[in-house]
Parts: C-alpha cells; sequence; structure tokens
C-alpha cells in the first residue's frame, strides 16, 4: 500500500475485512466504575450487548487520546511515507481534535511523511464504508490526494439511518443531537435517527419494528432513486434477526452490489443499547 490508512473502533468495520483491508483500528475507551476497557480489543459487541440489558448505570466512553495516534502513526510511517486518518464525526466526539494535535506532535518528528485528517462527520458503517473504500483505493495503487477524494466522495453521499425500541440509552450518554424531543416518545413506538451535517436527527416514528422498517427504505428512496445501485452495511446490536428483516427489505428496492452486516462497537452500543438495528449506505455509480 501507498497510503497507510487509520481510523478508529466506532466505524464498527468487521475485523476480518479490516485486517484484509490493512486498515489500522484506533480504541475507543469504555469506563466501567474504576475500570477501563479498549473498544473492541478487551470487550466484544455480544458480551457488551449482555451487560447493557442489565446495566442500572451506563458506562462511559471516551476517545483515544493523542498517544493512541502516535502509536499507529509510528508503526504505519516505517511502512509507507503518506497516511490518511478518518474520524467520526467532530460533533460527537473529540477524536478529530485529539488527532489533529497528534498528527501535528508526529510531524515535528517526521516531516516527511505525509499525513491528511478527515473528519467524516459520520458515524458507525457510514464512517467504516469511508475507511474501507479509502483503503480499497490505497490497496490499488492511488497516492494520498487521490485517496483523500475518494473518501470524501463517500463521506459526503453516505447516509446512516438506526432504529431501536429506546432512545434512553443515546439520551442518557448525551448524544442525542437534534433529536431530544423524541426521547418522551410512548414506549410502543419506534424513533428513527439519522445524521445531518455530524449531528444526530430525529427522521420520525413509527409503531412498530416493521413499520419502522419500511420507514427506512422510504427514506433512503428520498436519497436515491429505487434499483440505484448502493453498497450497504446493516448494523446492530444483539439484533440480528431484525437485520435479516431489514436486509430484505432494502434487496426488493435495490441494487445491492455489496452487503455487509456488522456488530455496533462497544463504544457505540452504549449510546444506542440492546435491539437496535440501523444501516448506511451511500450510492455506487
Amino acid at each position: 500500500m501507498k497510503v497507510g490508512i487509520i481510523t478508529d473502533t466506532t466505524a464498527s468495520i468487521p475485523l476480518a475485512l479490516a485486517e484484509k483491508l490493512n486498515i489500522e483500528l484506533v480504541s475507543y475507551y469504555i469506563n466501567l466504575g474504576l475500570g477501563t476497557l479498549r473498544d473492541m480489543v478487551d470487550v466484544q459487541p455480544e458480551e457488551f450487548a449482555n451487560y447493557l440489558k442489565t446495566a442500572i448505570k451506563l458506562p462511559t466512553t471516551s476517545n483515544p487520546s493523542p498517544g493512541d495516534y502516535l502509536v499507529k502513526l509510528g508503526e504505519l510511517a516505517e511502512r509507507t511515507g503518506e497516511i490518511v486518518v478518518l474520524t467520526m464525526t467532530s460533533k460527537g466526539s473529540g477524536a478529530y481534535q485529539t488527532c489533529r494535535a497528534a498528527v501535528e506532535a508526529f510531524q515535528d518528528q517526521m516531516p516527511q511523511v505525509r499525513v491528511a485528517v478527515i473528519d467524516t462527520l459520520q458515524v458507525a458503517m457510514s464512517l467504516g464504508w469511508t475507511a474501507i473504500e479509502a483503503a480499497r483505493a490505497a490497496l490499488a495503487g492511488l497516492g494520498l490526494d487521490e485517496v483523500v477524494e475518494r473518501a470524501l466522495v463517500v463521506a459526503r453521499s453516505g447516509m446512516m439511518i438506526q432504529t431501536a425500541d429506546t432512545l434512553r440509552y443515546l439520551h442518557m450518554g448525551g448524544r442525542i443531537g437534534r433529536a431530544q424531543h423524541l426521547v418522551g416518545s410512548l414506549l410502543n413506538i419506534k424513533p428513527l435517527i439519522g445524521m445531518d451535517e455530524g449531528e444526530i436527527i430525529a427522521l420520525g416514528t413509527a409503531r412498530s419494528r416493521k413499520k419502522a422498517y419500511l420507514r427506512m427504505v422510504e427514506l433512503m428512496l428520498r436519497k436515491v432513486e429505487e434499483g440505484r445501485r448502493i453498497k450497504v452495511a446493516f448494523t446492530h446490536v444483539a439484533a440480528l434477526e431484525q437485520v435479516e428483516q431489514l436486509k430484505a427489505l432494502v434487496l426488493e428496492r435495490f441494487e445491492c452490489v455489496e452487503v455487509l452486516i456488522s456488530s455496533l462497537s462497544p463504544a457505540l452500543a452504549v449510546h444506542s443499547g440492546p435491539g437496535t438495528v440501523g444501516l448506511s449506505f451511500f450510492p455506487v455509480e
């Protein structure tokens, strides 16, 4: 690879795929009482979802430190002279600012290495797709500027939609954004949320999971026309059976040239909760 790719664990990229594409992952942290766990290293999605189901008090999360980024930058600098770092939205985490600080320190020591940092304004597999496509461009031999261009196209055209039984976890974690007014919804109402310019927004509600999934497809059709070629990732927190229901509806309406299924990383599951089902997609020319 001419260009090295770094992102963080909230991208929720299946670990086998990240390894195959040489994507370096920097862990978020999950703070449990007096202990701290590294996301996707010390704790995995299934066991963490089981913990959340009975948790009385939610854990907190924190973004990677400058030192975490410096370690990955140093490792990649031994193999390449160009690096692209992709972070989740700066409006929902301090990772972008932390990463920028790390890169400044790194380039004081290694000015010959070109480093680009991209605030994707995305989260979950919308961030994941951006890193995946950037890595594929790098594996194809493209240079830093072309890899950055590809990443920006995917980030800007991507869309994330998510539904859950409750917004309790998102609200308690302080990540509710502009969907605050949905917190008081009745228990039988399924809220739908998405991202707009890097912030969580409300996309409506539905009265059952099936209607929520149909509504998600309708929202997709507002973004791209029916039958359009897309790449789509279905994400969940301990809800694989429900993902299959949503997947069937999406495959009926779009030409899905690549389909991934991924558990949200524990650092995101804290804020979404068990039973969460979502998707992230972008159109393919």
